[in-house]
């Protein structure tokens, strides 16, 4: 399972019991996987296992307190329900499964519960009578009926010295369940090319034009679509990350030099290409010539540079009487839904995923995202949440629509 975890956030909730000295197990196996790890603990966990503790094996700070002022002057509990791809709750105590049940709000684990965008599971841990008492699985059923996942709990021994069901699952089992939330293998055996980061144009030997993209959502639908079963290329112009487990990376500088990859790696590679996603953003012109040495400053207060177009990659491999999906991004500041729809019609691209880009929150550089997906036939919105998770919604969605096209 070795990095089955990368790049994903995963929020561990510890509530009071003796099972808690697990979690400390739990959050190193998370971190082996790959994962980012942060830690919130009930008043009565903190009886069981210290915040310290946790707090030296994520490499975080652990939150405990609802009402800690500098926490949450930046409004914490809400920013780590966003921040969030998985909470898993372990253990969890029979009152912490009542009081989810009932949607209580009343310190920071339950209230980051409530404010989540992400899935939710728990891993109960009890005493068996309890576990088997019909509040408790009243509670159970209820959280359920609300898609929360269980894992667990298992029979054996308990502390109190009873044998029998609320034993808390081993944290290699509990990892392997987590695991298993973030498969999905809709696109198994598909082959999908995505572009990502930004481009290079250079002016001379030392200078060039580019812009703020990070590559950080190309390189998210890259992972996602590994994960989901495809053979995946990445081809990316520069950026300052690591190439995504799984993924070929093809690295390039130039809009020339990312179309020529993409031409080959769509059309004359010898297996067929199924989906096309354009992420990446491409610089729009490029300079007539490119100087052999530095251009040296002169008195002038002004210097002309000539440009030309680039070529449009996502138009060109749209054109294209055997094109796969084609999958364009529309990265805009102003009239999202209508420039995006522009977009859809002038390139004739079978979806776009719109970004509103002057949100500083869900910009260039940010590790959240926000977007809305449109097609000839829908608008869908997907709510603001961790790029890993966007990615993921969009590679599903768009493999649902492969399904429903084919």
């Amino acid at each position: 399972m070795t990095g089955k975890l990368t790049n994903r956030r995963i929020l561990v909730g510890v509530s009071g019991g003796i099972a808690a000295y697990k979690s400390a197990e739990l959050v190193r196996r998370l971190i082996d996987l790959g994962a980012e790890v942060r830690v919130a603990m009930t008043k009565a966990a903190q009886e069981f296992i210290t915040p310290l503790t946790l707090q030296a094996l994520s490499g975080k700070p652990v939150s405990t307190d609802l009402l800690n002022t500098e926490a949450e002057a930046a409004m914490g509990h809400i920013e780590l329900a966003r921040w969030a791809d998985l909470i898993v709750i372990a253990p969890a105590s029979a009152d912490i499964i009542s009081r989810l049940a009932k949607g209580a709000g009343d310190d920071i684990l339950t209230t980051i519960c409530l404010a989540r965008r992400c899935p939710l599971a728990i891993a109960p841990a009890m005493n068996q009578a309890m576990w088997h008492n019909s509040s408790t699985q009243e509670n159970l059923a209820t959280l359920q009926k609300h898609n929360i996942h269980q894992f667990g709990p298992d029979k054996g021994g308990q502390a109190c010295g009873d044998i029998g069901f609320g034993r808390m699952s081993e944290p290699d089992a509990l990892a392997q369940e987590v695991c298993k939330c973030f498969e999905t293998r809709a696109l198994e055996g598909k082959r999908v090319v995505i572009t990502a980061g930004p481009t290079r144009e250079a002016i001379d030997p030392v200078r060039y034009i580019s812009n703020y993209s990070s590559g950080k959502m190309g390189y998210a639908l890259a992972q996602a679509a590994a994960e989901a079963g495809a053979h995946t290329i990445l081809i990316s112009g520069p950026t300052a990350l690591a190439s995504p487990e799984h993924v070929k990376c093809i690295n390039v500088v130039s809009a020339e030099e990312m179309q020529e990859a993409c031409m080959n790696q769509v059309y004359e590679s010898q297996s067929p290409c199924d989906i096309f996603i354009a992420s990446a953003a491409v610089a729009d012109y490029r300079p007539i010539e490119i100087a052999k040495q530095k251009i040296k400053k002169n008195d002038q207060d002004t210097m002309m540079l000539e440009m030309v177009k680039n070529p449009d990659i996502v138009a060109t491999i749209a054109s294209q009487a055997n094109s796969p999906l084609v999958v364009g991004f529309a990265a805009e500041t102003q009239n999202l839904i209508e420039n995006a729809k522009s977009k859809l019609a002038k390139k004739q691209l079978d979806l776009v995923i719109a970004n509103d880009v002057s949100k500083t929150d869900i910009g260039f550089n940010s590790d959240n995202n926000a977007v809305t997906i449109i097609t000839k036939e829908a608008i869908t919105e997907m709510a603001e949440r961790s790029k890993s998770q966007v990615a993921t919604d969009i590679i599903d969605y768009v493999a649902t629509y492969l399904t429903k096209t084919n």
